[in-house]
């Protein structure tokens, strides 16, 4: 019999690639606001940014979307993008940039898991940033499965981790 084929552990998302309607406005919310750092560019046409120097975590498009209306809530595509903080402090910082700017949530969560903070990009687009709490921190049932849960998200208490 043969086995069943499953991904390797190691398997990571590299990166999403957004098909946007004007792409200074997308970049100035994905740098600009969210911190992003430009690493490459296609004129006014593509942008690649990244965290840290990686080559591209998020790529930038206008090649079929230029103009375009914003995405729908009620339909198939992404749901959301999701931006993980290596630390809690992090996210705190980026929910302070948020608040400072006054740009809208739609959202925040404690998983049990992760802590998150929802938002959407200036073309509709979701976007999730969170971090995870430690694997031995994570609820568990009796029988040892993870637990996730929704529940709200002390904002304020985040707030304070913030400099």
């Amino acid at each position: 019999m043969a086995t069943e084929y499953r991904i390797p552990s190691g398997t990571r998302i590299g990166h999403v690639h957004l098909r946007v309607a004007d792409l200074e406005r997308s970049l100035r919310f994905y740098c600009g606001l969210l911190g992003f750092e430009v690493t490459t560019r296609y004129g006014i046409q593509a942008a690649f940014i990244s965290a840290g120097g990686y080559h591209h975590h998020i790529g930038l498009n206008t090649w079929h979307s230029l103009g375009a209306p914003t995405a729908t809530k009620r339909g198939v595509g992404l749901y959301h993008t999701a931006i993980l903080f290596p630390e809690r402090e992090d996210l705190a910082r980026a929910l302070r940039r948020l608040v400072e700017a006054d740009y809208p949530l739609t959202g925040a969560a404690d998983h049990g898991v992760s802590e998150a903070i929802y938002l959407d990009d200036p073309d509709g687009n979701g976007v999730e940033l969170y971090r995870d709490r430690p694997e031995a921190e994570w609820p568990r049932t009796p029988e040892g499965e993870i637990a996730m849960y929704t529940r709200p998200l002390d904002l304020e208490a985040l707030l304070t981790m913030a400099e």
